[in-house]
């Protein structure tokens, strides 16, 4: 079963992300992410690697192992109210904690992960899945949260390349946005839907989007719900 999937991000006027670029300065609230967050409901979200990259606090990378460890999940804790799941295909960050604001953290790897990066998530305690072989199957990630940790509604927050994968991939319901009186007006900030310089398609599978809500926030900012039907969905 694939969970209901929004994306949510906070943005400037010209849809870039960072807002330490923005002007003019001050125009972004502060914690203005984290409040939709909370008035969207919550729950368990997802970031790609880049984005799960800021929370870490490690830095030596384990020494190899001569343990062998099953390519199936291994879940530190299954009582949480909601979980931090963080795309990590090659087993790249490393960690030196098991949860983000309390939200224990969730890795999706890939089958070609080292052992020793196994063994090292277990002495953190940090759970870890698996979907694909070489490669991130999306909507298998999506089955597997289901099924391993019953999530059936799942906030999408970035970076720009993982919500551009799982548009283009027509895994979106709803997309949640704030956009800020501001403006970044150069190249080379992410966007909220991103790719790798090499993406020029495939375009996302967009059949509709209907406004479903439209807010003006403090500080002139605009937040705007749609929910998205992408073509190959039956509702």
């Amino acid at each position: 079963m694939k969970p209901h999937v929004i994306c949510h991000m906070v943005c400037s006027l010209d849809g870039r992300t960072w807002s330490s670029r923005w002007r003019p300065q001050g125009a972004h609230s502060a914690g203005l992410f984290e409040r939709l967050h909370e008035q969207l409901g919550g729950g368990t979200w997802l970031v790609g690697r880049v984005t799960g990259q800021e929370f870490a606090k490690g830095k030596e990378r384990p020494a190899p192992t001569g343990q062998v460890f099953p390519r199936t999940a291994w879940i530190a804790r299954r009582d949480a109210a909601a979980y931090g799941v963080v795309l990590d295909a090659e087993g790249k960050i490393i960690w030196g904690r098991s949860d983000i604001g309390g939200d224990p953290i969730v890795v999706v790897l890939t089958e070609q992960v080292a052992d020793a990066h196994l063994e090292a998530l277990r002495a953190e305690g940090v759970s870890y899945v698996f979907a694909g072989k070489q490669a991130l199957d999306l909507r298998l990630v999506l089955e597997v949260l289901n099924r391993e940790l019953g999530v059936e509604r799942l906030l999408l927050e970035g970076g720009g390349r993982a919500n551009g994968a799982f548009l283009r991939a027509g895994l979106i319901d709803e997309i949640s946005v704030a956009i800020n009186p501001a403006v970044d007006g150069a190249r080379g900030a992410p966007h909220v839907f991103d790719s790798d310089d090499v993406k020029t398609g495939p375009s996302a599978p967009l059949a509709s989007m209907t406004l479903k809500s439209c807010e003006v926030l403090d500080g002139d900012a605009v937040w705007l719900r749609y929910d998205v039907r992408n073509e190959d969905s039956s509702g």
